[in-house]
């Protein structure tokens, strides 16, 4: 996974046969230029220079170079040279092919035998050949790495989702930029200005992400394949859940075993933004709501951080007001409601015989805390994501890139013992 890429300088070489006093053990230049073969650093070199027990070298049939002595030393720096020097020329000469045969079979582009394949990957890997990026997207126009933007990388939800991503990018061969979006600011405008628009990236996936309509169009603008996990993000290709129906399923699980007085943890920026998912969770609450013939109070909507803490304050704040509690919660995240949970036990009020908690996500920690959850499948949202990209980028055959034509991804409601029947 990247976090920075940096390109290496370049500079002119200097001739096969510089004077072995400007050269290091290794036979490379001290000043960073193309190595000297060891043969003839060996040949060249004067004793003073070379301290291993032995110059003399021989050349085996297959082209490699080895010590007439026991020094492990000498062998390693000649390996060494020979993986720097190491090109598709040479890849190709040792399987017995050409040039642009080796080049197709290593770069997986155009029609390749699989026994002239395996042939062209062992030769490569026995002379230690690994092509170089920079040439390859030169070739191809493809720097092979797409950049993931995500606002948290320390919630459980955020982690899953990466971790399905980077393994399947992995798989396919790509490599991962992360950028760790903030809310609002120059951080954020230099992301999408500098970094995302004019790096070296192929695509964009944002995870959980709103993104303004300039933001969209400064990828637009240079053809950058965008997919928006969760989060909003124009006309850009979407995965998500419905987090609408997310919301009614909890309420009415709720509303089914008896409650009335039912509170919902929402998500900071729930009321002000519908169109989020904090916003969305919050409207699937109160259609259920609306459905039964119950119509919540303001009180009974609490906004908060989506994590642990964040729910712990926001449940003492709502359980620990003066006058009638309510009987139930839905928390936005299974986060909020572990918070939930500690404040009640804090409060000595029993869950779930005085007060039933529902959390969405289906945490890890979600079945040691018994916590009836909607659940979702990050990881899973994570590798689709990924396949969607690929789509886009031209490497499947599917023209809908988007799964299931755009269909929500998959949810269930698990029922364990932190919800039960309303208290008489």
């Amino acid at each position: 996974m990247n976090v920075v890429q940096a390109k290496p300088g370049t500079g002119s070489s200097l001739n096969a046969r510089t004077p072995a006093t400007l050269l290091t053990r290794d036979g490379r230049s001290r000043f960073g230029h193309s190595p000297v073969p060891p043969h003839e650093l060996a040949e060249s070199a004067p004793t003073s220079e070379v301290p291993w027990r032995t110059r003399r070298v021989r050349h085996a049939g297959n082209g490699s170079t080895f010590a007439d002595s026991g020094s492990t030393l000498w062998l390693e720096a000649a390996r060494r040279g020979e993986a720097r020097m190491a090109a598709i020329g040479d890849v190709a000469r040792l399987a017995g092919v050409s040039k642009a045969t080796a080049s197709r079979a290593l770069s997986g582009k155009g029609y390749v035998a699989e026994e002239t394949r395996r042939r062209v990957e062992s030769a490569a890997a026995e002379i230690g050949y690994i092509a170089s990026p920079d040439a390859a997207s030169l070739v191809t126009g493809r720097t092979k790495n797409v950049g993931v933007v995500i606002p948290f990388v320390n919630r459980w939800f955020f982690g899953e989702v990466l971790e399905g991503i980077e393994r399947s990018l992995l798989a396919a061969g790509y490599d991962l930029t992360l950028y760790n979006l903030s809310d609002s600011g120059p951080d954020r405008a230099r992301v999408f200005e500098f970094f995302l628009a004019r790096k070296r990236v192929d695509a964009v996936i944002a995870v959980g992400v709103d993104l303004a309509e300039h933001e969209v169009a400064a990828l637009d603008r240079r053809e950058k394949p965008l997919v928006c996990l969760g989060g909003t993000g124009g006309n850009a290709a979407r995965l998500s859940i419905d987090d609408r129906a997310v919301g009614q399923l909890a309420t009415e699980h709720l509303l089914h075993l008896g409650h009335t007085r039912i509170a919902h943890l929402a998500g900071i920026g729930a009321i002000g933004r519908p169109d989020t998912v904090q916003g969305t969770r919050r409207q699937g609450f109160l259609d259920a709501m609306d459905a039964a013939g119950h119509a919540p109070s303001p009180a009974d909507v609490v906004e908060t951080e989506m994590t642990m803490p964040g729910g712990y304050r926001a449940a003492l704040q709502l359980l620990g007001h003066p006058g009638p509690r309510p009987t139930a919660v839905f928390a936005a995240s299974d986060e909020v409601a572990f918070g939930a949970l500690r404040a009640a036990e804090r409060l000595g009020i029993a869950v779930p015989r005085e007060l039933s908690v529902v959390g969405v996500d289906g945490h890890e920690y979600a079945e040691l805390f018994d916590l009836t959850t909607v659940e979702q499948y990050p990881g899973e949202q994570g590798r689709s994501a990924v396949g969607v990209v690929l789509r886009l980028l031209g490497e499947g055959a599917v023209a809908d890139p988007l799964p299931d034509s755009g269909a929500p991804m998959p949810t269930r409601l698990v029922v364990r013992a932190s919800s039960t029947a309303a208290p008489r």
